[in-house]
């Protein structure tokens, strides 16, 4: 939960992404605090991936600048960025697929200290270890994916649709990880999903992007029940009874 008196973890300052004169989003700024979960949430196409690539340094945005722990991240290359402590994971896992699962997680770890049996046993990998990623079911890719991100030691992690895809039983149990992780390691989560029931039971903050703007932002019960966003979005579904 966000401390109002503390600096923000990361700070989204009136940021612009245009590819030629297609605009991605305009003018989004937002904060994250540090050990919060902040879902990211809209329609396909409003921006959301491609406001992480601005935040990873995959793209660099026409206008406006993001801050991480103070610092600017401007003229910070995706591998420095990534350095500094921002982990994230696909929309599409993109494991190394002819390497072992241990293979997968030692190359995104580099020289920091992990353990990788306790990363894996969280993720019911650890029997998998030394299986070929390609050879995985999808289920296991996307906890995969998720434990590569982990192993840079991320104090910042950027989840771009981590349920997507998976069977109601398998959503549950990713949930359940990815509550674990931000529990026990204290880690600070953004978190773009479509899966409304994952994103409604476990962000502190949510907010939404339509159309390449910001339109809300506010617990979920405020966005559940925002007209915008019910227009724009959700429908009448997810509304809490007043």
């Amino acid at each position: 939960m966000k401390n109002q008196d503390a600096r923000p973890l990361v700070e989204v300052k009136d940021l612009t992404m245009a590819f030629g004169g297609l605009i991605a989003f305009r003018d989004v700024s937002f904060d994250i605090f540090e050990k919060q979960i902040l879902g990211l949430i809209g329609p396909n196409g409003a921006g959301k991936t491609t406001l992480i690539n601005c935040i990873t340094g995959v793209y660099r945005p026409t206008k406006g600048e993001v801050f991480f722990g103070g610092q600017s991240l401007a003229k910070t290359p995706p591998h420095q960025i990534c350095r500094l402590g921002i982990g994230r994971t696909f929309q599409i896992p993109r494991p190394f697929i002819n390497m072992s699962v241990m293979q997968n997680l030692q190359v995104c770890a580099r020289h920091n200290e992990v353990d990788f049996e306790w990363l894996l046993n969280i993720a019911d990998l650890w029997e998998k270890r030394n299986h070929f990623a390609k050879n995985l079911t999808f289920q296991e890719r996307r906890l995969l994916e998720v434990c590569r991100a982990l192993a840079v030691k991320p104090r910042l992690l950027l989840l771009d649709e981590s349920v997507a895809g998976l069977n109601p039983a398998e959503a549950i149990e990713m949930t359940k990880l990815l509550r674990r992780i931000h529990r026990e390691l204290g880690i600070t989560i953004l978190w773009i999903e479509h899966v409304m029931k994952a994103i409604m039971e476990n962000a502190d903050t949510i907010i939404v992007l339509h159309q390449g703007s910001l339109i809300a932002k506010g617990n979920p019960r405020q966005i559940a029940n925002n007209t915008k966003v019910i227009e724009a979005y959700l429908g009448e579904e997810y509304k809490f009874a007043e």
